[in-house]
């Protein structure tokens, strides 16, 4: 992979509450990673098309329909329900769980059904503009080996964890570790597994400790996962207060919320990532920041199966790191910019409330509500750098995670500026891709600076 360099224009999240748009000359280097970022009518990015001219570099220009923006990242995805997106979403989590989930997941000890599925998933993620993707597997070795295989393979940056579940009051017999040594081995091979994938020299695919949920998790399984994280450096995820059901279960099962079990169980920590979080307190917001620990918010997800609105601004002024999560499939889409306009529309829900036989000084949650620059953070650079990941900005040193995107592709529902006018406010235009963004209008995504993505117009 060789130099290259893209002209056009360029949506950036500088700050979680502001994003810019301007017509940019972007220098990619042959490590993938952005060199510099220049106005395009600087002296600099003269300078940058000058030198790529006289070394036969490629230069891309972009068409006044196109921009760049960075490539999204979803948090918290279940690969292996991939089959079931959009499916049983009228049910209670732990009906949900038992009578749909538990028994598609236990098929994916074939390794034959679970190749097809996974080659689908991860190429459609592409498609759709992800660009780094935390994944839950099962609890199967080869299949879930398969799924980091297949991210490696299609260029995909992404963590991968074989689940661990152990508790015979939850996990039925034919989907769960036979003991707490079982799980503990398998899961220390997966992690070497991973690290030692041929192609993987620089860690573009990492492995992570996943204890399902505490719910499905004995206290002996927890504790011996926490040593385990510490022991082979490994980042962490699970579920954390996402129902009701299940915040109360733990609660009624350890006598504390489940931020502050997962801590005694040394599962909280820089590296662990938290789906869900809907009904943490503020002293649980406060020991998360204190750990380092960050939140997978799941906006489509929440609003069938939390009972809940996550505060999402409470939890970034508590100085928590929080980003985007799909939730297949307990999220219906595949897009994180269809739960980047989700987040914005629930925290608007949540300022203003939802009950019209309360009067409306007393119905919300005032200060709740996101903008849209925030919701493009959260889907980009939040992520990221929850993950301490250098990428989702087009500043020099991070990686070139990219998309392409044409408003006026065939298909498109982004309209374009009326009367022809030229877009002026990078707010409104941010605001159009995250409502109205599809599949059609990703034309082109990079991962490092690899493409991995082309429909080839």
């Amino acid at each position: 992979m060789g130099q290259f360099v893209i002209r056009g224009q360029v949506i950036n999240p500088v700050t979680p509450d502001q994003a810019t748009l301007t017509d940019c000359v972007v220098h990619v280097g042959a490590d993938g990673r952005i060199i510099a970022r220049h106005a395009s009518d600087s002296p600099m990015a003269t300078q940058i098309l000058d030198h790529a001219a006289r070394q036969g570099m490629p230069v891309r220009t972009l068409s006044a329909s196109q921009m760049l923006m960075p490539g999204f990242t979803d948090l918290h995805v279940h690969a292996p329900q991939w089959p079931q997106m959009g499916r049983a979403l009228d049910l209670p989590l732990r009906d949900w769980l038992e009578q749909r989930t538990f028994p598609l997941e236990a098929r994916f000890a074939d390794p034959a059904f679970a190749a097809p599925v996974y080659d689908e998933m991860v190429r459609t993620l592409l498609a759709n503009g992800t660009t780094t993707a935390v994944f839950f597997a099962t609890i199967h070795e080869e299949s879930s080996l398969l799924l980091a295989h297949t991210c490696l393979r299609y260029g995909l940056r992404a963590l991968v964890g074989l689940v661990a579940m152990d508790d015979p009051a939850l996990c039925p017999p034919t989907y769960r570790n036979a003991s707490v040594e079982q799980a503990l081995a398998a899961t220390r091979r997966f992690i070497h597994a991973v690290r030692a994938l041929p192609g993987n020299e620089g860690e573009l695919v990492r492995p992570m400790v996943t204890p399902r949920f505490i719910p499905a998790c004995t206290d002996g399984l927890l504790r011996r996962l926490g040593e385990l994280a510490t022991e082979e450096d490994c980042l962490i995820q699970t579920h954390c207060s996402e129902s009701d059901w299940e915040h109360d279960h733990v609660r009624q099962r350890t006598g504390v919320n489940d931020t502050m079990a997962l801590d005694r169980f040394g599962l909280l920590r820089r590296g662990t990532m938290l789906a869900h979080s809907c009904h943490m307190t503020a002293e649980d917001m406060a020991l998360v920041q204190a750990r380092g620990a960050a939140i997978a918010h799941c906006p489509l997800s929440n609003a069938y199966f939390a009972g809940a609105v996550l505060p999402l601004r409470a939890a970034w002024q508590a100085g928590v790191h929080v980003g985007l999560g799909t939730d297949l499939s307990g999220g219906y889409s595949p897009s994180v910019a269809v739960n980047a306009a989700m987040a914005v529309t629930a925290s608007r829900m949540l300022d203003t409330g939802t009950d019209p036989a309360r009067a409306a000084a007393d119905r919300g949650r005032p200060g709740a509500r996101l903008t849209f620059a925030e919701g493009l953070w959260l889907a980009t650079r939040g992520g990221t750098s929850a993950l301490d990941i250098a990428a989702g900005q087009f500043d020099a040193g991070q990686a070139f995670d990219a998309i392409l995107i044409d408003r006026t592709a065939p298909g498109s529902n982004i309209l374009p500026p009326v009367h022809g006018e030229t877009d002026r406010v990078a707010a409104d235009v941010v605001q159009q891709i995250l409502c109205n963004i599809g599949r059609p209008n990703i034309r082109t995504v990079w991962v490092a600076g690899r493409k991995v993505h082309d429909t080839g117009a």
